[in-house]
């Protein structure tokens, strides 16, 4: 094995390489992102799982924790659950005039526009470039 490199050796075993990268059609970023979230999640096991059981179990509470609790960067900090359900667009409201109330209270801190709370309609992990040429 030594005498092989690592592309060498895949191709003796009869292994395609892949550069996976997004916006390829044999990509899935959704999985990819569920997948480092669930791994760098506070509560991961550094030393694994014992049994099925344990496993199921874990998986179980970390679905309910990433559905109800945590709120997502790609829809406005809102929890899935807020989205599917519609809860999204009054929280938005909310915040924008959170925002907006504070920044006349104190216009000197707010110099700059407020954050953008308008509603997303189309929720994507990498958009297409509008410069694509």
């Amino acid at each position: 094995m030594r005498s092989f490199t690592m592309q060498a050796k895949m191709r003796d075993l009869g292994v395609a390489s892949s550069y996976s990268r997004p916006r390829v059609s044999n990509d899935n970023p959704y999985s990819e992102s569920w997948f480092r979230t669930t791994k760098y999640h506070h509560s991961w096991p550094k030393d694994g799982f014992q049994t099925i059981a344990e496993a199921r179990k874990w998986i179980s509470n970390f679905v309910a924790w990433y559905n109800n609790v945590h709120k997502h960067s790609g829809i406005k900090y809102v929890t899935p659950e807020e989205r599917h359900n519609g809860l999204d667009n009054q929280i938005m409201l909310n915040r924008q005039s959170v925002y907006l109330q504070a920044q006349r209270k104190n216009p000197s801190k707010c110099r700059s526009n407020i954050r953008n709370w308008d509603y997303i309609d189309k929720v994507t992990l990498n958009p297409e470039s509008k410069n694509v040429a």
